[in-house]
């Protein structure tokens, strides 16, 4: 092809994309018009009579009295449960509690029974303690920062290890010891990993349960979403200490299980799976907490770390207890007042608050 050709071939080329260009113009044109004339009609009232309805928003909350003093309620139980995790690991971490300028506000102010400094051999665990009782005291503060005036003040609480003490009912529970005998949270690290692991799966299920409530006052879900991401950064530390250490001491995790099973009970909400039947209860020994039932427990929602196998045969750890999804569960006020309180009907006390909690919300779940 000589260049007056190739030239020729090239004009034409770029006339008939300039052609092409303004008819697509035109038709575009002719669009925008026919639209603005549809929306003329549809603003007379022409055009169709069951035009397709424009999507509708869903409105925004309008916070009211009522439910603002619900949220209140809901951080100042999240606060009590602080109150009791701080005070276990402050005295676990360095033999002294929460200081007086900490416990003071609204309600019945009571003190607290047992604790004392672990005398750790493991340094790692040590360190552990430390800075999971700093952050415990510092939501202890943050708390009671965004509460101000509202904020309750400290209930009685039992962290003892004595026969009598809370972690020793918890543990007749978890049938660790048999019952009239004690459970010292405090004795060596083990222990004390245990009576951590009794706490922190609760806190995560707590927090993530209350933080679909606090949709009105501003900063209230994300304060309580970064203190659910901090209490499950401290169960997973628990959970993953407990496992390693279950490679040379199996009985921990066979008892961290247990422990596990515990809480699911006491909290009783069963499983939708085909329920196990209930065997003829046996006597309930002296020193089982009341209402804790005897019967097979049919939900695994509260999970504990003994490994399991995959469908290759490869050993799997159970760090996480997550659904089917990779999801947390969540709990109830009333079911998380059933774990601390160790039992499973409607009290107002108990377990870890012998003279119950402070607020609206003290009445635990009648999940017999």
């Amino acid at each position: 092809m000589t260049d007056p050709e190739v030239a020729n071939t090239i004009l034409t080329a770029s006339a008939e994309r300039r052609a092409e260009r303004r008819r697509f113009i035109k038709l575009a044109s002719g669009g925008v018009a026919v639209a603005g004339g549809l929306t003329l009609l549809a603003a007379c009232g022409g055009g169709d009579s069951n035009p397709a309805p424009s999507p509708t928003p869903s409105p925004t909350p309008t916070p009211s009295a009522s439910s603002i003093a619900a949220e209140v309620d809901v951080l100042n139980f999240a606060l009590q449960l602080e109150y009791l995790e701080a005070q276990f690991y402050s005295y676990a971490a360095t033999g002294a509690g929460l200081p007086a300028s900490l416990l003071s506000g609204t309600g019945t102010p009571g003190g607290v029974i047992g604790g004392r400094r672990v005398g750790f051999t493991d340094p790692i665990v040590a360190a552990y303690a430390r800075e999971i009782a700093a952050d415990e005291v510092a939501h202890v503060t943050f708390l009671r920062s965004i509460l101000g005036t509202s904020a309750v003040a400290m209930p009685a609480i039992n962290i003892d290890g004595s026969a009598s003490g809370a972690f020793s009912k918890a543990a007749v529970a978890a049938k660790l010891i048999a019952a009239g005998g004690s459970f010292d949270p405090y004795l060596n690290d083990e222990n004390f990993l245990l009576g951590a692991f009794l706490f922190e799966d609760v806190g995560v299920t707590a927090y993530k349960g209350a933080s679909a409530t606090l949709i009105y006052t501003a900063g209230y879900q994300e304060a309580t979403a970064g203190l659910l991401a901090a209490e499950a950064y401290h169960a997973g530390l628990i959970r993953t200490t407990l496992y390693q250490k279950g490679l040379a001491t199996p009985t921990l995790r066979t008892s961290a299980d247990a422990i596990s099973d515990a809480r699911d009970t006491l909290d009783g909400v069963q499983s939708t799976a085909t329920p196990t039947p209930t065997p003829t209860p046996t006597p309930t020994p002296s020193g089982t907490p009341t209402g804790f039932p005897t019967g097979v427990n049919n939900r695994d929602d509260d999970q504990g770390i003994s490994p399991t196998t995959n469908a290759a045969g490869q050993l799997v750890s159970n760090i996480v207890p997550a659904d089917a999804n990779g999801i947390a569960f969540s709990r109830t006020v009333g079911q998380v007042l059933n774990i601390v309180f160790l039992d499973n009907t409607a009290v107002t006390s108990g377990g870890f608050f012998p003279a119950g909690v402070n607020g609206n919300l003290k009445t635990s779940a009648a999940s017999n």
